[in-house]
């Protein structure tokens, strides 16, 4: 007897450029999705932080999982610039990762230039329209 639909958690099990970006997602690896991305060294994930304007913790905890892979998490807050809050910044540093907010633009750029370096770079990028 047929199931019907399976909705599995968005997942890419590789690292890969991001292609282009905007009207709520992005495209990588001849691929799209909608909504924010995480780009971990695991691979690319469907990411839904709990509210996009303010970041916790919690939203990081897949990235947290893979610190010791990770130097440096780039943050796309949108299309614009909004500061990380302290405790995100604190958890981050004390697990050894360097983190930089910038617009989601800015960091999709910066994250593929650090990717085809090799750099052990990650970001979380949420969605813009």
């Amino acid at each position: 007897m047929a199931k019907g639909i399976v909705i599995r958690e968005a997942h890419f099990p590789g690292r890969a450029p991001i292609e282009a970006y905007g009207n709520g997602g992005f495209r990588f690896a001849d691929m799209s999705h909608r909504g924010s991305l995480l780009c971990l060294p695991s691979g690319i994930h469907g990411w839904e932080p709990a509210d996009a304007t303010a970041l916790t913790t919690a939203d990081f905890e897949k990235l947290l999982g893979e610190a010791d892979k990770v130097e440096i998490l780039l943050v796309g807050t949108g299309r614009d610039l909004r500061p990380l809050p302290a405790a995100l910044r604190a958890a981050l540093k004390a697990a050894g990762i360097a983190s930089d907010p910038m617009s989601t633009g800015a960091a999709v750029r910066t994250y593929n230039v650090l990717l085809a370096e090799d750099r052990a770079v990650a970001a979380a990028l949420i969605a813009v329209d």
